[in-house]
């Protein structure tokens, strides 16, 4: 279905859109002046140990300073005695009636606290601050004499940032105001093209119903179309231009107010949602058989999210939590545009491998870019501004691990960086072997392999090797000995490649992988410490979770464990969900390996194997689906394995031909012997 021909249909119901869009505008300006303009102020105070020499409790020093050794974990127990019901109560009684928030400073590790109160009275704001700040103290201060520490050894709080005059929240007024406006004009498209279906329908009833009258006639609509059926665009178009969007637009420039789901890539798939609902209600477009587990499973990924979006809606939540569960409900519907047009709007299997062989060579482009960023010791998507967009992460720096830098090229990680092209590797493997492209030159077939394989170990990351090996182990170990052979004479030949040209990378990543099995790697130490921290978020919401997308580092921390994020924030559900979408993966591989009727596709079959189980592992080394381009790669993989097994289950089905005469795995009939006719 083209442009052309939706906008056709919005001219003809132009009685459904233009008043729901009108709809949206005047309640948009009723919301822009009935709402009042919320004022924010802020103030930061620090923890400050006791002059007299604190000594190990119980015999002497204070207790609660000495809890686990840093003034860290007092600020922790402070922090959470101001979240408190019974300090919600005394601080009411103080006058303090409007929102506020206590956590610890943004992009810092120290005891320094962030005092935040929000209300529509500037001058009541003001005030409700200075009452908080000294609360916080006065707190503190009981806290400690009810452990029964001497004078001599409280913990003292030190104003640092005073409270600051009340700055007007205008960000969040315009995204309510313009949220408004997206509802009715989403609401009058969806039902614009609902009653072009219905109405469809009726004429076709009533003229198979009544009796021919002459030479049927071309109605306007079918006129259209046989005009513009050149011009008509199909799924595998508009999933390249979310590719090249999500491939060469550096994933931190978002959009202002969305955060890190506002890429452009994933405002365009939200599109083609819409692209695939006008066609779908239309009846242009219906989804292939055989197609629909990708789909299922995400609706069970659906319902986790939502419970978390209604159970956060539930417990009170902060300002900053709202705005993040918002955001992943648009993550969400942002996936589920990608697995449905994969999964059901690829009507042919050519159309899927040339979207698989677009998302290889823009792969192999971003890995290109790696290698400049690694070689120059610079981040070439920090020289890359778009006017109108803004980095949804501040102040990204240039990573280094011993002496070399890690590339992002156009991600926003170097994490997401090498996670991602662990996830094509398998697909660009597959397509350097297939017959098909056996005409093609060594470097169009290669290059890819060569390219993304070389870059992952740049990376300086253990999920990248990690991730290495795995398409190694499920790839190479499968294929005839012959090629295997080849392939680990030539892995070990790129080793010794990589310790003549980059002197001392192997043994860096040596020294990684070492320093892990002892525990003795800074990283490692903060991430165990971690797990430890956030059990308490785990114990007071198990099952449905804190809110999808709400633990943000700026109230909390960074997990680096998308299994320990979403149990944080979905609970068990969404971790059930989340498993349950990778072994959708790894069965839809296992599956086209065994029903396929070639080697190719066997292959092709092994390639979404290794892609998710992948993703399976090495989601437990960083917060993967935090990250879009990673999360989109990984969606996409996901349905294309859908699509691909419907093509493969409906081959399987189909009646024996010249060519075929019967399946790989039957059996010729046994025909009884031939009796001699006298």
């Amino acid at each position: 279905m083209s442009i052309r021909e939706m906008g056709a249909v919005l001219r003809r119901r132009w009685y459904v859109m233009l008043p729901l869009t009108l709809l949206g505008l005047l309640a948009a300006l009723h919301l822009y002046r009935s709402v009042p303009v919320a004022y924010q102020s802020q103030s930061s105070v620090a923890l400050l140990d006791s002059t007299a020499s604190s000594q190990l409790p119980p015999a002497f020093g204070n207790p609660i300073s000495n809890a686990g050794g840093s003034l860290v974990v007092t600020a922790d127990v402070l922090i959470r005695t101001l979240s408190g019901a019974d300090a919600a109560r005394d601080l009411h009684g103080l006058g303090v009636t409007d929102p506020y928030t206590v956590g610890f400073a943004a992009n810092t590790s120290g005891p320094l606290i962030t005092l935040t109160v929000t209300g529509t009275d500037r001058a009541k704001v003001l005030g409700e601050t200075s009452t908080l700040t000294a609360f916080a103290g006065e707190q503190l201060n009981a806290l400690q004499a009810a452990a029964k520490v001497q004078p001599a050894y409280f913990v003292q709080t030190a104003p640092v940032v005073l409270p600051q005059t009340p700055v007007p929240q205008l960000k969040s007024r315009y995204q309510q105001v313009l949220g408004v406006i997206i509802l009715g004009t989403a609401a009058g498209f969806t039902l614009s093209f609902v009653a072009e279906s219905v109405l469809v329908a009726r004429r076709r009833r009533r003229e198979a119903a009544g009796p021919p009258a002459g030479p049927p006639v071309p109605s306007r609509s079918r006129r259209v179309h046989r005009g513009l059926r050149a011009l008509n665009l199909d799924t595998t178009r508009l999933l390249t231009g979310y590719l090249a969007l999500a491939f060469f637009i550096p994933s931190n420039l978002t959009l202002p107010g969305m955060g890190g789901v506002g890429t452009p890539a994933n405002v365009f798939a939200l599109l083609g949602l819409f692209w695939y609902l006008a066609a779908w209600l239309t009846g242009r477009i219906r989804p292939a058989p055989g197609t629909g587990l990708p789909r299922v499973v995400m609706c069970l990924l659906a319902v986790a999210v939502l419970a978390s979006y209604i159970a956060n809606a539930g417990r009170g939540s902060v300002h900053k939590e709202i705005l993040a569960a918002d955001r992943g409900l648009i993550a969400l519907l942002v996936w589920v545009s990608l697995v449905v047009l994969v999964s059901a709007g690829i009507k042919d299997r050519a159309r899927l491998d040339v979207l698989l062989r677009r998302a290889v060579v823009m792969g192999a482009v971003v890995a290109a870019i790696g290698y400049y960023d690694f070689f120059t010791a610079t981040n070439i998507a920090d020289h890359i501004g778009i006017p109108g967009l803004q980095s949804s992460v501040p102040q990204i720096t240039t990573l280094d691990r011993g002496a070399f830098t890690r590339p992002r090229s156009t991600t926003a990680q170097p994490l997401e960086f090498g996670g991602m092209l662990a996830l094509l590797l398998p697909f660009a493997v597959q397509q350097a072997f297939d017959p098909v492209r056996g005409h093609l030159s060594r470097v169009r077939r290669w290059g890819p392999v060569v390219l993304m394989g070389g870059a992952l170990p740049l990376t300086v990351s253990r999920t990248s090797i990690i991730g290495v090996l795995i398409v190694v182990l499920v790839m190479v170990l499968r294929w005839k000995p012959q090629r295997r052979w080849a392939a680990i004479g030539l892995l070990m030949g790129a080793v010794a490649c990589f310790k003549v040209i980059v002197p001392g990378l192997i043994g860096t990543i040596g020294t990684l992988f070492a320093s892990f099995l002892t525990n003795s790697d800074s990283s490692t130490q903060a991430r165990t410490l971690k797990y430890s921290v956030i059990l308490p978020y785990l114990e007071e919401r198990p099952l449905f979770g804190r809110g999808f997308g709400t633990f943000i580092p700026e109230l909390y921390f960074f997990t680096d464990n998308q299994y320990m994020l979403t149990l944080a924030e979905t609970g068990a559900l969404g971790l059930v969900a989340l498993v349950v979408l990778f072994f959708t993966g790894i069965h839809q591989g296992g599956a086209i390996r065994r029903l396929a009727r070639t080697e190719s596709d066997r292959e092709l079959g092994q390639a979404f194997f290794a892609s998710a189980l992948v993703a399976l592992v090495i989601s437990a080394t960083f917060d993967a689906l935090s990250f879009p381009m990673f999360a989109g790669m990984f969606f996409l993989t996901i349905a294309a394995g859908g699509s691909c097994l419907g093509f493969i289950r409906r081959a399987a089905h189909r009646p024996p031909t010249v060519e075929s005469p019967c399946p790989p795995t039957a059996r010729p009939p046994i025909s009884p012997p031939r009796v001699p006719v006298p």
